[in-house]
């Protein structure tokens, strides 16, 4: 009897030391946001919400038994620094999974490295699509679930006639871009009446811009714009307009990148009726939003302080990776991966995000115009959207679609039914 024991205990033993650790104590959770730099305005509220999620999961009592311990670093709103960092994140720290980044400069010099060695990331903000990477889950909207609904809201609910495309010299504003004036002009819209102009980040001196985005508008046609500025540079945008005396019923402006946080250092009672597409605002009334919003201010210790878009990204994105890490029983990054397809979490604007097999979420799109005191009323509100990777409106990506699960791919080819690499010109 006691042999059979010991025999039984070897075994256990030997099988346990054969099998992969489930997770090391404590789970190490890398945050990668700019504090400071041109971006700071909008990361670092993205780095004090994932502080606070992280908080709140160790109150539950952790992962898999394990408390979480947030790597907080600042890329400075430095593109290669993105790329060191995530690199010293997973080979010095060790950490299990990273959330972090805003622009897509940021993301794309830092996707290599995450290949290379198999990192897990969450990236939390609109951005242009043209993307689908093994080990990238995109919890912020694809263009279909931001870009495509805001152009259309202008078309059919304002009627603009004239569009002036607004946006930052990066790979984020031009792709998107490319993919909205082919749309625009599926849509009928001239070529003439379509006005692109790209700054550099930090951008101050807007007057002789916003003078050629009223002189669009000469003809008597209606000019909206539709902006993918960036950073601090959309305090001198709104400046300028409002000095100039544009208001949102002359000349409507649709942001990409401006919400809650960006507003709040503004004079927002010049820019009342001005529109922001996505797929939260502060001001959705729903108990879930209520909750959050407390829970944001008790952590903050500031009533003041707003929520945003990518902060509800981060909140489904980072949830959804607890329930992943528990339903695969480790945070060994194949196996989350694989538990992260299908996981569903609650928006907190109501009803279901849903993580589909292109590592992109299910979301509503919101439509929210700006009020006096910086919050936005919501105008218009979708069911949940399904992210798409490519667009149908590029040449380059018509065909092209996206599956980790079925065909271990994300770039396949319909046409030639297999999985291919793309060359973009953005």
């Amino acid at each position: 009897m006691v042999k059979k024991s010991l025999l039984s205990t070897v075994a256990a033993t030997t099988l346990l030391a054969a099998a992969p650790a489930l997770a090391d104590c404590p789970i190490q959770v890398g945050v990668l946001h700019s504090l400071s730099g041109s971006m700071a305005i909008s990361e670092t509220t993205l780095r004090d919400v994932m502080l606070m999620l992280i908080d709140q999961q160790n109150a539950k009592g952790g992962v898999l038994g394990c408390e979480l311990e947030a790597v907080v670093v600042d890329p400075a709103s430095d593109w290669p620094l993105f790329a060191e960092l995530t690199r010293q994140l997973l080979t010095v720290n060790e950490v299990d999974v990273i959330f972090g980044a805003w622009t897509s400069v940021s993301r794309k010099a830092l996707l290599p490295v995450l290949e290379e060695l198999n990192g897990l990331f969450f990236y939390p903000v609109q951005y242009e699509g043209q993307e689908s990477s093994r080990n990238v889950f995109y919890t912020g909207a694809a263009p279909n679930q931001q870009a495509i609904p805001a152009v259309d809201y202008f078309l059919e609910e304002l009627g603009v006639e004239s569009f002036a495309l607004l946006g930052t010299d990066y790979v984020y504003p031009r792709t998107t871009n490319a993919i909205l004036e082919a749309y625009l002009l599926d849509k009928g819209i001239a070529a003439e009446d379509i006005f692109v102009n790209y700054t550099p980040f930090g951008h101050a001196d807007w007057s002789t811009i916003v003078s050629d985005v009223i002189a669009l508008g000469a003809g008597g046609k209606q000019v909206g714009v539709i902006s993918t500025i960036n950073g601090d540079a959309n305090i001198g945008f709104y400046t300028e307009l409002a000095a100039q005396g544009v208001s949102a019923d002359d000349i409507p402006v649709v942001a990409f990148s401006v919400g809650e946080e960006e507003l709040s250092g503004l004079d927002t009672s010049r820019l009342v009726g001005h529109l922001a597409a996505w797929n939260y605002f502060m001001s959705a009334d729903t108990e879930a939003n209520e909750e959050f919003i407390a829970a944001w201010h008790e952590f903050i210790g500031d009533e003041a302080r707003v929520t945003n878009d990518p902060m509800e990204a981060h909140y489904i994105g980072f949830n959804m990776w607890v329930n992943a890490v528990e339903a695969a029983g480790t945070t060994d990054v194949d196996a989350v991966r694989e538990a992260m397809w299908g996981q569903e979490f609650p928006n907190l604007t109501g009803g279901m995000a849903v993580m589909n097999t292109n590592h992109h979420l299910s979301k509503p799109v919101l439509i929210g115009e700006i009020r006096a005191d910086g919050q936005f009323d919501i105008i218009s509100q979708t069911d949940e959207v399904p992210g798409e990777a490519w667009s149908p409106f590029l040449e380059e990506s018509a065909t092209l679609t996206s599956d980790w699960q079925v065909l271990g791919c994300g770039m396949y080819d319909t046409a030639t039914e297999s999985c291919v690499q793309l060359t973009s010109n953005y």
